[in-house]
């Protein structure tokens, strides 16, 4: 499939406009990417960890709100900026984080794509991406994005990406392929195995995990480092000197 097969941003805005009760549960997460519950433990504890003091978050692609949640459940003073497509998704993060916040103006929320969003100038402390970088198509959208994250970070900030990754190694990428298809089939069913592999060839553009620890480096990230991996998911990222 070319560039040019692949999901628009309205096609992929009316998917998840559809889909925001399966992205609504904290317990589960993302049940089509194996080892999720761990994917955001790991995440928002490094996070945590990294940026104990931290006052402001921005969560990209913050769909139904799980990785604001459990970064709340951290560090519960912090403001939050969120960030989706899907108005549907970004009403369902601001009811659920609005329950858990003591006041209503540590929340914003901002409707549209990251790629044509203004981060701003060193304005947050922590960012999270969760499964939605791999919607970013040529090299240059990769490199644009990331370099607005580094300058969006205050200096000390973190950042940290989970998301599909793309094996270098063809026959590699087939094994994990093969492997993940047989996980959505345990999970529920062929026919479920089916449907959300048609719609990741679809939408899905990733990049081999080594190609985007290499540029966070560049952009000037330094700790970048992996918390986990498993089949064709990774969670990992970096800290702004």
């Amino acid at each position: 499939m070319t560039m040019n097969d692949k999901s628009t941003v309205a096609e992929i805005r009316a998917r998840f406009d559809a889909d925001v009760e399966r992205f609504s549960h904290l317990e589960t997460g993302q049940s089509a990417m194996p080892d999720s519950p761990l994917f955001l433990d790991l995440v928002t504890e490094a996070a945590a960890t990294v940026c104990p003091r931290a006052a402001s978050l921005l969560d990209i692609g913050c769909g139904a709100g799980n990785y604001s949640l459990k970064m709340l459940e951290r560090l519960p003073n912090l403001s939050v900026t969120l960030v989706d497509l899907s108005q549907p998704m970004l009403d369902r993060a601001q009811g659920r984080i609005t329950q858990v916040l003591s006041k209503s103006n540590r929340i914003s929320a901002i409707q549209g794509d990251v790629r044509a969003i203004d981060l701003g100038r060193e304005r947050h402390d922590i960012v999270l991406a969760a499964a939605v970088l791999h919607h970013l198509r040529g090299e240059s959208e990769w490199r644009d994005v990331f370099r607005r994250v580094y300058q969006c970070l205050k200096p000390g900030g973190c950042f940290w990406i989970v998301d599909a990754v793309l094996h270098s190694e063809d026959r590699v990428q087939e094994l994990v392929w093969r492997r993940w298809g047989e996980y959505l089939v345990q999970i529920k069913d062929e026919q479920y195995r089916d449907a959300v592999m048609d719609y990741v060839r679809k939408e899905d553009t990733p990049r081999p995990l080594m190609w985007q620890l290499d540029l966070l480096r560049e952009m000037g990230f330094t700790g970048v480092d992996v918390l986990h991996k498993r089949l064709k998911a990774a969670a990992f990222g970096g800290i702004k000197a």
